[in-house]
């Protein structure tokens, strides 16, 4: 046995269940090596970098518009006439029941609808300013999810697994690919300063990939970024020696811990603060604005301004070279109407409305739109039934989404439902294939993003369990290998 690694001997021992035994204990910890073969063209990074895609992109950013709470695809983008028909009537096959207080009696939208754009877009008059823009976006009639509560639905939507634990696709991008200014993070969350949505910080956390690829929060009240300045003014150069001296310590820490990647993460967000004292103020100051862009998002509006501005100030993050950028709702579950649709739906639609529309036109105009994903997705639809006689409870059997720039086909309508808008039934798009579709579109073969964990090799859309594929039909040019 000589010559021969305690490593290999637990290889090629109890058919080679030693190393997976070995892996489990080792985890994410970087004894495990990095995968740098054939299969894996993106070996595991400790750094925000620019890296090389696996082949030329289409876009290079996201803006992730997260819908907490589960809009209504049969009150905003998804009429069905069947239901005005047979109102009242008992849904012929009976639908899954999460709540206890429905009724299996059909439910027509309190919402009128009307066609727009060359597309002939069916938009509810909820919406009235996205209905201007259908033309620009691409919608996916057809999704379906795993569960009904909202936080597995919202882990689902942003990790493609119900439970914690897995990176959401921020992190996952942020790792891949790095970022093109090095002075503010790759991967922003731009949350209501009035609090969290249900799962607060977990829908932006990195899990096992290092530390450094999380969502970093910014604010759109106050200061921009929480404890960025000292509190009281310093000598000239005092900063610059306490920093330095900071990061020997912590470098003499960290040669005594290898490998852990918080405190590694720690070390770089210091001299990362330092950079974004620098640059932050400029890209984060919203007065910097003309009075006509500002009125555009609505912040001259209290019912839009929050959520104006908060889309306000993710395009200016993508147009200074963030990567990814995820803006949330107001606190809790807007979307989520059991009762009341008619008087509840158009408080949060009118909320968002507004700046997801000058969002997508203030893209287009600056020559932003075609390098930049935009994305609005809740985490699952609502029941064709009633419940609590004016609203809908939760359903994972189909749901709405959007896409606008980054390659995605304009005007485009794909997939649809069943006659009641229950069951997603034609090009049935899973939520692990819009993860993988979204790589895509940033010059990535999701099944090469790899990182180790837990014996095996983890991918963005857990393809070796979930089978993701990308939808091509959306795509403008999508490229296979």
């Amino acid at each position: 046995m000589i010559g021969i690694s305690r490593r290999a001997i637990l290889e090629l021992s109890c058919l080679g269940f030693g190393r997976v035994a070995l892996n489990s204990l080792l985890g994410s910890k970087p004894l495990c090596g990095a995968d740098s073969g054939a299969a894996s063209a993106i070996p595991r990074q400790g750094d925000l970098r620019p890296r090389r895609t696996h082949f030329h992109p289409p876009a290079k950013a996201v803006i992730q518009l997260v819908q907490n709470g589960g809009p209504s695809q049969m009150d905003l983008f998804d009429p069905k006439p069947e239901l005005s028909r047979l109102a009242g009537q008992p849904h012929p096959d009976g639908v899954e029941i999460h709540q206890p207080d429905n009724a299996n009696a059909l439910l027509p939208s309190p919402l009128k609808f009307r066609q727009y754009g060359q597309s002939g877009m069916d938009v509810s008059d909820a919406l009235p300013h996205v209905s201007e823009i259908v033309d620009d976006l691409c919608f996916v009639r057809s999704m379906h999810t795993e569960h009904n509560n909202h936080l597995e639905g919202l882990n689902m939507l942003l990790t493609c697994k119900i439970f914690p634990g897995r990176p959401v696709m921020g992190a996952w991008i942020s790792y891949a690919l790095g970022t093109e200014n090095q002075n503010l993070p790759a991967y922003v969350v731009l949350r209501d300063p009035d609090g969290y949505t249900v799962g607060g910080k977990q829908l932006w956390a990195n899990a096992y990939l290092p530390a450094l690829y999380q969502g970093v929060e910014f604010s759109t009240r106050g200061a921009a970024i929480q404890h960025l300045n000292p509190t009281t003014v310093l000598p000239t150069g005092a900063q610059r020696e306490n920093l330095n001296y900071l990061q020997q310590l912590n470098a003499e820490h960290l040669r005594a811990r290898p490998g852990e990647s918080e405190l590694e993460t720690r070390i770089q967000n210091f001299e990362l603060a330092a950079r974004m004292q620098l640059e932050a103020p400029r890209v984060l100051d919203l007065s910097r604005e003309t009075a006509t862009t500002r009125t555009l998002y609505g912040l001259d509006r209290p019912e839009t301004a929050k959520y104006g501005a908060r889309c306000l100030m993710a395009r200016r993050l993508v147009e200074s070279g963030v990567r990814f950028v995820q803006v949330m709702t107001s606190p809790g579950q807007p979307w989520d109407h059991h009762s009341n649709i008619r008087s509840q739906m158009p408080k949060i639609a009118t909320e968002t409305d507004q700046g997801a529309t000058a969002l997508i036109r203030d893209l287009k105009q600056r020559g932003l739109l075609e390098s930049t994903i935009v994305m609005w997705a809740g985490e699952f639809g609502r029941l064709p039934t009633t419940q609590q006689g004016t609203g809908r409870d939760h359903n994972r059997n189909a749901f709405t989404i959007w896409f606008a720039g980054g390659g995605f086909k304009r005007g485009l309508i794909y997939g649809e439902t069943d006659p009641f808008g229950y069951r997603s039934v034609v090009n049935r798009v899973s939520v692990p294939d819009m993860i993988a579709t979204v790589v895509h579109q940033l010059g990535l073969d999701h099944r090469r993003v790899q990182y180790p964990y837990g014996g095996r090799m983890e991918t963005p859309a857990d393809v070796t369990v979930t089978g993701a594929q990308v939808v091509g039909p959306l795509l403008d040019n999508p490229v296979f290998g």
